[in-house]
């Protein structure tokens, strides 16, 4: 049976004129009718990747409210509007953590960077402040079905606080879901340079391999006493409400350590090298701090380590070169695999570097490669979406598609692994998306150009 339309209930009115009581009841039906059209779809004959379940060929997704109200190979979904997506594939939306989105527009641009704040320790920055909702950016990450991103705050040791943000909205307030989601900690590097002063390029600044070891351990030292210094706050604080005493004074910079060194959140840990990421492993297993390790790029190197301390990783070197003359060619192409063997989650991202705010929408053939040398796919679909909502703390709403959970979805072609797939819709809480950017606005004004 077909819902009365607009047309019907004018001619209604019109051909049968009642009181204004009547015509009132009559438009807010009609109101009703609307609401219920647009709340409710049916999204039917696409292959589901639910990721936490199993693939659905062909499957159904209900969704309602905003919300995933039913997933299936049938599902009863009475009064939605059904969608055909036949010989598409239905994916969560992906989640790109450590990134620059939205901080960084124009890499030769400095005006249009806003990713570092003054000083070396600077816990109270909070990153999600300083997003552009206007980032041209940020559509074009959307179009291949980034959903939400975790801007980082750059510089300094302890560079601040991050939270996740999604790709639509009119302001940062509502783009933000989650804040703060973890502590960016940048651990110093433990690389001497042992290069002659006599071939140094900048002698002025050369120092001998005493003087980086001794520079070397007193950032290790300062980042230790920083961390202790914030626990003692955390302990005096808790102490003066225990006997009901007046609170010391309070300082922002503290009071933002206290979620992280209480264990409630994760330290997000940047680390490349070796023996880097195996001290801030030990660091934090003998502190109890909740650690991320971010960058990676030698963590295949200490998986048994990392897997038995449970400690996940934000890989962002699957295209990097190797570093060591030592190392096979496919070493980071491999190292998602060897991770995941061992035990390790992995979630996928692209870097913070000055063009990567530009190439997230690259962030599925990251994943894509390391299938392309060993890594299950199933896994690797994990770490573009339900991995990072866990280590963001939003799995119960975003990462899979469950019932209950946020209808944040992509349509898509073909395997969005494979680079010749296209996006063709996008969901963000049950609101289909816009997934016209800088580039298809330029695409279409130069393929319609006047022709002599």
């Amino acid at each position: 049976m077909r819902r009365p339309t607009a047309l019907y209930f004018a001619v209604k009115v019109k051909s049968s004129p009642r009181n204004l009581t009547d015509i009132g009841l009559l438009v807010l039906c009609f109101i009703s009718t609307c609401a219920v059209a647009a709340d409710s779809l049916l999204l039917t004959g696409a292959t589901v990747h639910t990721v936490s379940g199993e693939t659905l060929s062909p499957g159904q997704v209900w969704i309602q409210d905003g919300k995933i109200a039913g997933v299936g190979k049938t599902v009863s979904a009475r009064g939605a509007t059904a969608l055909d997506l036949k010989g598409q594939h239905l994916y969560p939306g992906m989640i790109e953590l450590n990134s620059v989105l939205g901080l960084i527009e124009i890499g030769a641009v400095r005006a249009t960077h806003d990713t570092t704040e003054v000083g070396d320790y600077t816990p109270d920055v909070e990153s999600w402040i300083a997003v552009n909702p206007d980032s041209e950016l940020i559509p074009v990450a959307r179009a291949n079905g980034v959903a939400y991103f975790e801007p980082v705050p750059l510089g300094g040791i302890v560079s601040g606080q991050s939270g996740l943000v999604a790709v639509e909205g009119w302001t940062t307030e509502q783009r933000t879901i989650q804040k703060p989601i973890a502590l960016h900690v940048f651990w110093p590097s433990m690389e001497l340079d042992t290069t002659p002063k006599e071939k140094s390029r900048a002698k002025a600044k050369w120092k001998s391999l005493d003087e980086q070891a001794k520079e070397r351990r007193g950032k290790q030292r300062s980042l230790e006493d920083f961390f202790d210094d914030a626990r003692a706050y955390a302990k005096a604080k808790s102490a003066a409400a225990a006997n009901k005493s007046p609170a010391s004074e309070r300082i922002p910079a503290w009071e933002a350590m206290l979620p992280y060194v209480e264990g409630k959140l994760p330290l997000m840990i940047h680390a490349e090298e070796v023996r880097q990421i195996r001290a801030a492993v030990h660091w934090a297993a003998t502190n109890h701090y909740k650690i991320i390790l971010a960058g990676a790029r030698d963590a295949w190197m200490a998986a048994d380590l990392l897997a038995s301390n449970h400690v996940p990783v934000v890989y962002v070197h699957t295209f990097t070169l190797p570093v060591r003359d030592t190392e096979s060619y496919d070493a980071h192409f491999r190292a998602p695999e060897v991770l995941f063997k061992a035990g390790v989650q992995v979630a996928f991202c692209n870097g913070t570097g000055t063009m990567d705010a530009a190439l997230t929408k690259n962030l599925p053939y990251y994943a894509a490669q390391a299938v392309a040398f060993g890594l299950p796919a199933d896994e690797a679909l994990k770490g573009l979406t339900l991995y990072p909502a866990q280590l963001a703390g939003v799995a119960d709403r975003l990462g899979s598609i469950e019932v209950g959970k946020e209808a944040t979805l992509f349509a898509a072609d073909g395997d969005i692994l494979d680079i010749r797939a296209q996006v063709k819709r996008m969901w963000l809480a049950g609101k289909e998306l816009s997934l016209e950017s800088r580039h298809t606005r330029l695409y279409e004004k130069y393929k319609n150009r006047p022709r002599e």
